[in-house]
């Protein structure tokens, strides 16, 4: 039995992982903003700890952190999971809209991070479970600001994951592809309040469309995914990334097959920009 607390466990993919958890047999920490309306049956478990939090609030975090130590004694596994998005062309989209998203899906996990290593460092051991997006893996026209964000996640992610080693502390970024859940409702992604006509029949506008019609008929199947993150993390050595979803796997074979056909002819000549003694 470990101690897990999953942020933004409210609903949608935390959600989905808390029960796996639980239903593992681990003690579980459901953080949310509005713990009091978590489904009956993980606010009722034995093994459950509803806490109020608010990621983007220090104070709170210290807090949350401290009910679940007081509770389970420790902290083994955490899920950074607490994030939302924010569509549509970087033009379109405010500073202070860009600011928000970044104190939540980025500063939140920032600071969570930091409030639970003394911890884990302490005992010589823990997990991190970041999780980022397959956008964190590639820029997608509008969604560039929360690309961006999932870039950032990524970054942090793999940082830790070297940057930790020796306290016997393990960091995994989890990339989901599209899954059906929560995240294309309004509560969890922001549009721009005014778009700008140009951008029409553009691929910017063609993902706010998309958007508008997607929600709660994407094919990923949130359970099945809550599930093999459970399994990964509850191994021994977590992997630096996990892509999740055929998506995901496909997007990210996509990529890398660009990167490589646009970098060979140019290779030889990125090499030679190396300062040579006669040059």
């Amino acid at each position: 039995m470990s101690a897990w607390m999953i942020t933004g466990a409210g609903r949608g993919l935390g959600l989905e992982i808390a029960r796996a958890a639980l239903a593992g047999g681990e003690q579980v920490a459901l953080a949310a903003r509005n713990p009091e309306r978590l489904p009956t049956d993980v606010r009722t478990h034995p093994n459950a700890l509803p806490v109020g939090l608010d990621v983007t609030d220090e104070t709170q975090i210290a807090s949350a952190v401290t009910a679940v130590t007081d509770r389970f004694g420790t902290i083994e596994v955490l899920v950074n999971n607490a994030g939302r998005g924010l569509l549509g062309a970087l033009e379109e989209i405010t500073d202070a809209e860009a600011r928000s998203l970044f104190d939540v899906n980025v500063f939140g996990l920032i600071n969570m991070t930091r409030a639970v290593l003394p911890i884990m460092r302490a005992a010589r051991k823990g997990k991190l479970v970041h999780i980022g997006s397959r956008s964190g893996f590639e820029g997608e026209p509008g969604a560039s600001l929360y690309c961006a964000s999932k870039f950032a996640v990524a970054g942090i992610g793999e940082a830790l994951a070297a940057e930790l080693e020796p306290f016997g502390i393990h960091s995994v970024v989890v990339e989901p592809g599209v899954f059906r859940t929560d995240f294309l409702d309004s509560s969890s992604v922001q549009l721009p309040d005014d778009r700008i006509a140009a951008y029409d029949d553009t691929p910017a506008h063609a993902t706010l469309d998309w958007a508008a019609k997607a929600n709660h008929t994407q094919h990923g199947d949130p359970v099945k995914a809550a599930a093999l993150i459970y399994q990964v993390a509850s191994g021994e050595r977590l992997p630096l990334r996990l892509p999740v979803g055929q998506d995901a796997l496909d997007r990210r074979d996509v990529m890398n097959q660009r990167i490589e056909h646009e970098i060979a002819p140019l290779r030889e000549a990125s090499a030679a920009t190396a300062h040579t003694d006669g040059g």
